[in-house]
């Protein structure tokens, strides 16, 4: 089985299908409903598919066999074969059976939102973990739904003429070739995760770090680009950021400042993908600051909001130290609106990446809040000791230093973790050295 063979077609028509129902998250309410809906266009949008049709059906419980019932199916596919529809997207997870079963009956091929946010990460991977790890995702999501592609498979096998007959048989080959090849690919997952732990551990030894975090297409690439005058990918699409990356906020500072920009989120995300957010959102979790990014232009800003603090509870980092981003200012035409809308969040900003002043305030306040966190310790080296001493002249901010006959008195600023993370600690005075710089 090649890649190919699972790519959703770009410039296609599609039909969007819905429930309002009780039983399920995310569907409880009409308004929970149009929400996500929106939610799935822009997602169809950044694979180049346009929407033609929408069908929402209020229902008190889903149908086991096709979710909406068999006779709101072929009243849906009738429709959609009426407006040109090449294929229906279903706005949540569909199992093997229900696949089959509402392919069956419409008439049409039939996808679900787990599908069309998989074909994204595919498209938008550049590292080799993210790509590994999308490859396992999909292959996951596959192998218990292999009976509802087998009519697609088949004809891709005609093509090339190297596997012939269909049947259980064949797709049971076909399920331990996929096991065969997760299993393979788990395993290279796992090198390449152990040589960047190792990378991990060489940047906290040299630097702090703030990550910026939020839902997607909330700015947080423009504002790295903005703070840290680099050229990271800036669409007007969703998950148009996948892999972690990482700039220098304030080289000249000791230790160094490193932003990191973040996969953005988003709600209704299948169970098939938050563990991989997990492993994706790692830089978040190790990060000294959370820069929390949300889109103060999008009337539905304060879901944004709750989805990442979800996200962030998921990944266990509530207590985190945090500021948050109101971006895109500039498209909000009433700014009072905004301040009252905004007055209820401490250490909050409302800036338009676009606005130099906004960025260098900005800027100003995460160099200071990291500034703020760090220590005064006094030191004493001896002179024999040439290598401390060129650490403390390169790590630390020396405040000040006395010479005496054995070796240098100084006075360092720099987090906690730096001083262990770089030895100093063997060296500091203890309370009862007299240290020159106290009077």
């Amino acid at each position: 089985m090649e890649s190919e063979e699972f790519q959703i077609k770009r410039g296609t028509k599609a039909g969007i299908v819905s429930i309002v129902c009780d039983q399920l998250d995310f569907h409880k309410t009409e308004e929970d409903v149009l929400h996500s809906l929106e939610e799935l266009k822009d997602l169809l949008k950044t694979l180049d598919i346009e929407v033609v049709s929408t069908f929402m059906q209020k229902k008190k419980h889903f149908d086991a066999g096709t979710m909406l019932g068999s006779g709101k199916v072929e009243e849906i596919g009738i429709a959609a074969k009426e407006a040109g529809v090449d294929f229906l997207v279903f706005d949540f997870e569909l199992s093997g059976s229900q696949l089959r079963n509402i392919k069956k009956i419409s008439g049409l091929d039939v996808i679900d939102r787990v599908s069309i946010i998989l074909e994204i990460f595919a498209s938008h991977a550049r590292s080799r973990e993210a790509k590994i790890q999308i490859e396992i995702y999909r292959l996951e999501y596959l192998l218990p739904r292999l009976a509802a592609f087998w009519t697609h498979f088949s004809r891709q096998r005609a093509v090339r003429g190297t596997v012939g007959g269909e049947g259980e048989q064949q797709i049971e080959l076909d399920r331990r070739m996929i096991r065969r090849r997760i299993e393979f690919l788990k395993k290279e997952l796992s090198t390449v995760l152990t040589a960047r732990k190792e990378q991990k551990k060489k940047r906290e030894k040299s630097a702090i770090t703030a990550a910026l975090v939020g839902y997607t297409n909330a700015g947080k690439s423009s504002i790295m680009n903005r703070l840290c005058q680099e050229n990271v990918l800036e669409e007007n699409k969703l998950f148009a950021t996948l892999d972690s990356t990482f700039r220098m906020l304030n080289p000249d500072s000791k230790p160094p400042m490193i932003l990191v920009d973040t996969v953005g989120f988003i709600s209704n995300l299948p169970n098939t993908l938050i563990e991989g957010f997990k492993t994706t959102l790692e830089s978040a979790i190790d990060a000294d600051l959370l820069i929390i990014v949300c889109d103060v232009s999008d009337p539905k800003f304060t879901n944004q909001l709750r989805v990442t603090n979800e996200v962030l509870a998921e990944l266990g980092v509530e207590e985190k130290e945090r500021i948050i981003v109101f971006n895109k200012k500039d498209k909000v035409n009433d700014l009072r609106k905004i301040k009252i809308a905004t007055r209820e969040y401490d250490n909050c900003f409302t800036v338009s990446s676009f606005d130099p002043e906004d960025m260098k305030e900005l800027k100003e306040f995460i160099v200071n809040f990291f500034l703020s966190k760090q220590t005064f310790y006094d030191l004493f080296v001896p002179y024999e000791e040439g290598p401390i001493h060129a650490t403390i002249a390169g790590k630390t901010n020396v405040m000040n230093r006395h010479f005496h006959e054995n070796g240098t008195f100084y006075r360092v600023r720099v987090p906690e973790f730096m001083l262990h993370a770089l030895r100093l600690n063997k060296y500091l005075l203890a309370p009862h050295h007299k240290n020159p710089f106290i009077v």
